[in-house]
């Protein structure tokens, strides 16, 4: 499988027809073992996308995760640029992360 179709296996389409990911499906592909750390890159790419004058709120939807037992989990609903972001803003000396540059800057 390359790793375009491992972030095409994973897209979703939402009820505008629009692409999106899941930040808990995504964070394994990038190379992220725990959701804090995934979640530090997530606001990297917030703040950059903030930055760049563009609305987070069109990119980064916030959403519940279901819960067995415990506290509530989080996940959030990303568009290609959202997900263009966090890669530009992950880890990069994960070669997931380099992956993820690659396919989202050729896509976007």
């Amino acid at each position: 499988m390359t790793f375009t179709n491992i972030f095409e296996k994973i897209r979703l389409m939402n009820e505008y027809d629009s692409e999106c990911w899941s930040a808990r499906d995504l964070m394994p592909l990038l190379g992220y073992e725990t959701w804090q750390k995934f979640e530090e890159a997530i606001k990297r790419a917030i703040e950059s996308c903030k930055s760049s004058n563009v609305s987070e709120k069109e990119h980064f939807l916030s959403a519940p995760v279901k819960s067995t037992g415990g506290r509530p989990g989080k996940d959030v609903i990303l568009s290609r640029y959202a997900c263009y972001l966090i890669a530009q803003n992950g880890d990069p000396s994960k070669p997931e992360i380099a992956l993820a540059q690659t396919y989202f800057a050729l896509q976007t």
